[in-house]
């Protein structure tokens, strides 16, 4: 099927797919999403063994769309009204339209962490909030010098939900804490010893080594790599769900909040949030 806002290409047992939104430095959209999941899907289907994930441009993925974003804020201003509270803003109750969103992209992150073939991120440039994720979350990371990874979402009193299940697992409480909390951009060099990707390339060969990688593991036997992902996928899938479950309400329920309020309205305005202190 034709897409927009990525490509896909597939090459005997190699399929490659590519964000392609170099103009918005391949952030999310609604679009994209659906896009992804229905790429994922062809892939899942087809003769591949291995797909690779990169993007368009200097960047992999920067996060969220600003239009996504300026719907997040109209969708705010109309379902909730200012909460009082310390720290920014007792959270009211979640809109459907807050959970829904909320659904969608928990989705996308399960989709991606439970994929049956092998997926290699060549991670190109910044990989930020749900683009970090994304990056994450498949099989290997491979990323260039110049990649940036960063989980910056309470820069704008919003909250990690959905990445926190999974970052937990994969590079442990103390260092998880560590990127969420501050919402700190990382190097490629301190992703790397942190456990967060794989392994950095040197400049230029990023698809070469993803190419050398996917032909490694196209040399082992495809049902053993597929029976192996299942079990991989089945270890802890119950608590997995209960805690994604946990993180779509609080993805939610966040977005009743002055601070939520405040500082999408300072990102959009391109100046320093005034966060609420009571």
């Amino acid at each position: 099927m034709p897409f927009n806002t990525l490509t896909l290409s597939v090459d005997s047992d190699l399929a490659k797919l590519t964000f392609n939104r170099p103009e918005k430095r391949n952030a999310i959209s609604l679009e994209m999403i659906e896009e992804l999941l229905a790429a994922l899907d062809e892939i899942e289907h087809g003769t591949a063994r291995v797909a690779i994930l990169t993007g368009a441009g200097r960047a992999f993925c920067s996060g969220m769309d600003l239009d996504a974003l300026q719907a997040l804020a109209a969708q705010s201003r109309a379902h909730h009204a200012p909460a009082g509270g310390a720290g920014g803003g007792e959270p009211g109750r979640a809109s459907e339209a807050s959970l829904n969103d909320s659904r969608r992209m928990r989705h996308m992150f399960h989709r991606i962490h439970t994929f049956s073939k092998p997926l290699i991120a060549a991670v190109n440039g910044p990989a930020i909030a749900g683009g970090c994720g994304i990056a994450t979350l498949c099989d290997f990371t491979l990323a260039a010098p110049e990649a940036k990874f960063g989980y910056t979402e309470v820069r704008i009193g919003f909250i990690p939900a959905l990445v926190s299940v999974f970052l937990l697992r994969q590079i442990g409480e103390k260092a998880a804490r560590d990127l969420l909390l501050t919402g700190r951009i990382i190097d490629a060099g301190e992703a790397l010893r942190i456990g967060l990707i794989t392994e950095v390339v040197p400049s230029g060969q990023l698809l070469d080594r993803a190419r050398q990688l996917a032909a490694q593991l196209c040399e082992n036997s495809p049902t053993s790599i597929a029976y192996t992902k299942r079990l991989l996928n089945e270890f802890g899938r119950a608590r997995i769900d209960h805690e994604l479950e946990l993180a779509v309400q609080e993805n939610a329920v966040i977005r009743s909040t002055v601070d939520f309020r405040e500082g999408l309205a300072a990102f959009l305005e391109k100046r320093r949030p005034l966060w609420r202190r009571d």
